[in-house]
């Protein structure tokens, strides 16, 4: 028996050898002094004794051995060599009794280089166990800037407060989302009940998901177990039953694939025109389907602006459409049940559902895994899900006129700009402006601070302590706060203020547009043929962001904003174009090059005359909070470490 092991063992080592020769690859497990100098590895950090992954045993820490094995460890020696022989007897061991005794491994960038004990290991994944106790040198990389390097400090952060070292992921983020998915704080540790119930829940999730084909995909079972979390949440997920596992699956398989992207979003930036078939053009259209469409709200119109503005977009459809739609709100979803609210609208009819905030996603993303045939948006942006399309709206374009304006009426004095959310779209809005000003005023400053933080009459009265006059605020009014809190770009002086141009979300152009396509079919027609999650980004040149000018703004200046306005509509105004630096002066993008829709989405960065920070998570109320977890843009080292 153990002679017939070790030969069907030998069969797996030249089978793999002859397809990495084949491929041109190295068909022998790589050896950790060919990269490493041996200094570097006399500077090791000594992590004991540890439960390694095996399959993140990779390599061997010497070349002495490394020839007798196939680049996964199988044997190469043939069976009547005294090498064979050992590994027989170890097999049997392993058999009667376990292989007990640690192997001596170092361990880079999180995969582990055996220094004693290479047929232990060979023996282990000839079995298909799932790990090996070793005494681990951990040697630290040089932090290169690359995203090999950042994801790797990335894990460490988490192996530090939770010692998982089986999960990985190849997006920057994976670790801090997997804590908030399971309701833990980054910083948080774990304690030895929950780490046993997650690794637990992991393997399970890897055998369904192994069994699905998983292994045929270039993304790790970490990024698949991320996506499924996003849908069912941590506490469902582990309480599945084997069946109701390959369900789940089946029914989210599109977005576990999607993981596999490195570029996972199509932005749209503009509405593209409908390409009618053949038969399209010469059979008449017959009458439309008549829609009903719910908007789902987090809170009321009565208390946020965001939910005014959205429930009088909803208004504008149903004048337009007349009796081809039906509309319906439902406003403060998450006061009551968000699940319960969505499968409510969906329950009375509705075909298409509009959710207006990002603290509805998860709920929009179980509500389409569940009915597939329901088509549901999310107002949010930059985020990769194939099974609910997002919406925004480029309101950087109207800052970057606001900015210019700014710029021109400053003189000598400074500016002021108040954000709600550090979440993606915003941090461009904050740059636009500050280059807006920028453009026209070189030395003017503009002093950033967040209505999310204290409150937006604390962060106006923050700015004009500091004598500033000239401030830009929010989008839209909080109507709670309409006495005495400015929006727009306004002149503030002591408790009046003179609104001088102000930034419109045009909502009802963009429902109208988004419907009319889901009604000729082109809505449904743009995912043909693409794995990528759809982001709408539409701007100006599409009427869903207006600018809307004051009486009392100079006539000089509104012919300059408008101008500026028309080449933004005409493609020829860009507002990030470089060169660009950020505040500790780095260029960013280079003379005579623009920055891509993808670029100015991911913005962590504030320009080098912003005067202020993106707030830690700590720092944001409660409604910020919860939408930054969602929706927050990839934020400096200091922000993770604050609870990202």
């Amino acid at each position: 028996m153990q002679t017939t092991y070790y030969a069907e063992a030998l069969k797996l080592a030249q089978k793999e050898f002859r397809r990495c020769t084949a491929a041109g690859q190295y068909p022998y497990p790589p050896v950790l002094d060919d990269f490493l100098p041996p200094e570097k590895l006399a500077g090791g950090v000594d992590l004991g004794v540890v439960s390694v992954p095996l399959e993140f045993v990779v390599g061997t820490r010497t070349a002495g051995r490394t020839n007798a094995f196939a680049r996964g460890f199988m044997p190469l020696m043939e069976t009547n060599t005294e090498f064979a022989d050992k590994w027989q007897r170890l097999c049997q061991a392993h058999l009667s009794e376990g292989i007990r005794e640690p192997i001596k491994a170092y361990e880079y960038l999180n995969r582990y280089y055996v220094e004693e004990g290479n047929k232990r290991v060979s023996v282990l994944k000839f079995f298909g166990a799932d790990a090996v106790e070793a005494h681990v040198t951990r040697i630290m990389p040089e932090d290169r800037g690359d995203r090999e390097t950042a994801l790797y400090y990335e894990f460490l952060e988490f192996y530090r407060v939770s010692r998982v070292n089986y999960i990985e992921f190849t997006k920057p983020g994976g670790y801090a989302r997997l804590a908030q998915l399971l309701g833990k704080a980054v910083n948080e540790v774990w304690t030895e009940e929950e780490r046993r119930q997650f690794h637990a829940a992991y393997y399970y999730f890897r055998k369904a998901y192994e069994a699905k084909g998983g292994k045929r995909l270039s993304s790790t079972v970490g990024d698949a177990l991320l996506a499924c979390l996003e849908f069912y949440g941590y506490q469902e997920l582990r309480t599945m039953t084997e069946a109701d596992m390959k369900k789940a699956l089946a029914r989210v398989w599109e977005e576990i694939a999607l993981q596999q992207e490195p570029e996972p979003i199509d932005v749209k930036l503009d509405p593209q025109p409908e390409k009618p078939g053949i038969l399209s053009k010469v059979l008449p259209k017959g009458e439309p389907k008549k829609l009903r469409v719910a908007f789902i709200h987090d809170k009321s119109p009565a208390l946020s602006g965001w939910t005014y503005g959205h429930e009088l977009g909803r208004e504008h459809v149903q004048r337009v459409f007349g009796e081809q739609i039906e509309t319906a709100a439902y406003f403060n979803a998450l006061d009551a049940d968000a699940d319960g609210v969505i499968a409510q609208a969906i329950a009375d009819g509705s075909d298409v559902l509009f959710t207006t905030s990002p603290r509805l996603l998860p709920a929009s993303l179980r509500a389409a895994a569940a009915h597939p045939k329901t088509v549901i948006l999310n107002c949010a942006l930059n985020i990769s899900h194939r099974y609910v399309r997002t919406y925004y709206a480029r309101m950087y374009e109207a800052k970057f006129i606001a900015g210019v304006i700014a710029g021109t009426l400053s003189g000598q004095d400074d500016v002021g700009y108040v954000c709600d959310y550090p979440i993606y779209g915003q941090v461009a809005g904050i740059n636009a402006f500050a280059l807006g000003v920028q453009t026209v005023n070189p030395r003017a400053k503009v002093y950033l601070e967040w209505s999310s933080v204290g409150g937006l009459r604390a962060a106006t009265d923050r700015l004009t302590d500091r004598g500033i006059r000239l401030v830009s605020s929010q989008d839209l009014a909080r109507l709670r706060d309409q006495g005495h809190t400015p929006f727009g770009l306004a002149i503030v002086d002591g408790g009046s203020r003179t609104t001088l141009a102000m930034p419109v979300w045009q909502w009802g152009v963009y429902y109208e547009t988004l419907l009319r396509r889901i009604q000729d079919k082109s809505f449904q027609a743009e995912s043909t043929g693409s794995a990528k999650a759809l982001n709408y980004y539409w701007g100006m040149r599409a009427g869903v962001v207006e600018m809307r000018y004051s009486d009392k703004l100079p006539d000089a200046t509104r012919k300059l904003a408008g101008l500026i306005e028309r080449g933004i509509k005409a493609g020829i105004c860009e507002p990030f174009r470089g060169p660009l630096h950020d505040q500790k002066g780095r260029l960013v993008i280079e003379k005579d090059k623009a920055l891509t829709p993808e670029q100015v989405i991911d913005m962590a960065w504030l320009n080098e005359n912003v005067t202020g920070s993106i707030p830690t998570l700590e720092q944001l109320d409660d409604t910020a909070r919860d939408t930054v977890q969602i929706a927050g843009v990839m934020l400096p080292e200091s922000f993770r470490e604050g609870g990202a």
